[in-house]
C-alpha cells in the first residue's frame, strides 16, 4: 500500500527559477510522485516549469504532497527546499 504525505509551508520570497530548479531537482531523487499545490493550482514537483508556472509569491501556502514508498521523506526535502530557498535573500 503506498505510503502518502502532506505539508503545508508558507513562503518567505517568491518561487521563482533558483528555487524551482532546486526544488524539481530534490524531487525527482524520490521514487514517489511529488506535488505542489498553490491555491487552485498544482503541479508536478519534478518539473521545473510546472513548479514555476504555479506563481507561487511571497506570504502564499504552498501544500507539498507525495505518494508512494518515500513519501515522508520527499515531502520532507521539498519543505526544506521551500523554507530555505524563498528566503528573501536566499
Amino acid at each position: 500500500m503506498p505510503a502518502s504525505c502532506e505539508q503545508v509551508i508558507t513562503l518567505d520570497g517568491d518561487l521563482h527559477a533558483r528555487p524551482a530548479g532546486q526544488l524539481a531537482v530534490a524531487a525527482a531523487k524520490f521514487a514517489a510522485d511529488v506535488s505542489l499545490t498553490v491555491g487552485d493550482k498544482t503541479a508536478n514537483a519534478k518539473s521545473v516549469l510546472a513548479v514555476m508556472g504555479l506563481g507561487a509569491t511571497t506570504g502564499q501556502q504552498v501544500t507539498a504532497s507525495a505518494t508512494g514508498s518515500d513519501a515522508e521523506e520527499a515531502v520532507a526535502a521539498v519543505v526544506a527546499i521551500l523554507a530555505d530557498a524563498t528566503k528573501v535573500g536566499g
